[in-house]
């Protein structure tokens, strides 16, 4: 492990002004093409499975029923909202002191802890104090967004620790072996955990996933099932279907009024996999063809010719889908999504309401408005509303843990026995549940309760 001082990345104002004339060209036609009107504030969706965990969630978590409750006129147009997420400038009141890890194959990855302007100038050493560290998973291009460094900030405000997750290569990370991370492969991301878990014993950890970053979360989730080491996580605008994102090409899905900036829409927003750096091209041309990569038109050849050198497509994605284990999940996953999704398109084809309808750890939040990872709350320089609701969440979680854990405690002093009652849940379906009162072990995340 390799420590540095504080990292400035890369996606600064200063970094973005030879765009300032083409997204303010954008913007105009945005502006001259579509007529803005002020939608009604309305809460959140939430869909899942009934279970104790799901009641105190909608009792206890606020957030869930205040959802931009002002109005304001961007909230028509999502593409914006998801530019300024994603495009915009980085929060300055964030720092990052950079720890460098070598990989069990001599690979390297970075993580970047977050500090405040107090704390910039203090380098950041073991520790073994029970902060809560929170694990950011930014998407699979390699930026850092607007939307993880604002995140960073908040969980700096409710005493977290903020550390975000670098791949091999991308975000100024050196590659050291000619192998790259494939979509769904958690095999870093786990070494990862095993370190920040080593780090700071006896903290909780959570951990984030942002839109194509959720994938590699979903993944190790899957993987690793109930020796995660994860208490909880939450996924914002994640892609549950990425091989039919990626074959969609270079025309991903936007409102009528933008399908000709569609292309321009896409390289505004960095989904063409830059992390494949030029200073890198020399060494990977030796077992990759350049050639066809720098020359791909879409999503989908870019992606092939990066990891299907020695396999076929559809193994490809046998191997990678985010949700091939998703049954062995066993840690709530809260996922925040919204209708008006540009790069998603609508609900009804690209969610999995099924999953949420049937797992009792996964929850959906589903929202009218927010574009992708651009869930504003008052004004699109001002705070997220995700990133409240995900705090929240994780505080919910734990404090109905403990509090179950101190009534199966009472409740094993009493002799209590398990009493089973059949309810009437949401979608109309008899399901059969444990009553709160008289049998706690309902509240034990166990395996058994998964089926």
């Amino acid at each position: 492990v390799v420590e540095q001082g504080p990292v400035i990345q890369e996606g600064t104002v200063l970094a973005m002004l030879p765009w300032a004339g083409v997204l303010g060209f954008l913007l105009l036609l945005i502006l001259l093409r579509v007529r803005v009107w002020v939608p009604s504030s309305s809460g959140a969706q939430l869909v899942c499975k009934s279970s104790a965990l799901a009641a105190y969630l909608e009792s206890q978590c606020q957030a869930l029923k205040g959802l931009c409750e002002a109005s304001w006129p961007w909230r028509a147009l999502p593409s914006l909202q998801t530019l300024a997420s994603l495009m915009g400038p980085l929060d300055s009141r964030v720092h990052f002191v950079r720890t460098y890890l070598q990989l069990s194959d001599e690979g390297l990855v970075a993580l970047d802890w977050a500090v405040g302007p107090a704390q910039q100038e203090r380098r950041q050493t073991s520790s073994t104090h029970s902060a809560p560290v929170l694990l950011l998973v930014p998407n699979s291009f390699g930026k850092v967004t607007r939307n993880i460094s604002k995140l960073c900030h908040e969980a700096l405000l409710h005493g977290y620790r903020p550390v975000v997750f670098n791949r091999r290569g991308q975000n100024g990370c050196p590659l050291s072996t000619t192998t790259l991370q494939l979509y769904g492969d958690p095999a870093d991301l786990r070494e990862a955990i095993q370190y920040i878990c080593s780090r700071c014993p006896g903290a909780l950890l959570f951990a984030v996933g942002e839109s194509t970053g959720a994938g590699l979360l979903f993944s190790y989730l899957g993987e690793c099932g109930s020796s995660s080491h994860l208490t909880a996580a939450g996924c914002i605008s994640p892609i549950f279907h990425p091989r039919c994102w990626f074959e969609a090409g270079h025309s991903l899905p936007t409102p009528p009024c933008l399908e000709e900036l569609s292309p321009l829409l896409i390289l505004l927003l960095g989904l063409l996999p830059v992390s494949v750096s030029p200073r890198f091209a020399t060494v990977l041309g030796e077992v990759l063809p350049l050639d066809r990569f720098f020359e791909g038109q879409s999503l989908r050849e870019l992606e092939e010719v990066l990891f299907c050198q020695a396999q076929t497509w559809d193994l490809y994605w046998e191997r990678n889908n985010s949700l091939r284990d998703v049954d062995e999940v066993a840690v709530p996953v809260l996922c925040i999504c919204s209708q008006d999704d540009p790069m998603c398109g609508g609900p009804r084809g690209t969610l999995p309401f099924e999953l949420f309808e049937t797992n009792p750890y996964f929850f959906l939040v589903l929202t009218q408005g927010g574009g992708h990872c651009g869930f504003f709350k008052d004004s699109l320089c001002g705070a997220f509303w995700s990133h409240e609701v995900l705090l929240q969440f994780f505080h919910t979680t734990v404090d109905f843990l403990l509090t179950e854990d101190k009534l199966r405690g009472q409740a094993k002093k009493r002799g209590a026995r398990s009493v089973l009652k059949v309810t009437q849940g949401r979608s109309g379906c008899r399901k059969e549940s444990c009553c709160p009162h008289n049998s706690p072990d309902i509240y034990r995340w166990q395996r058994s309760y998964t089926r």
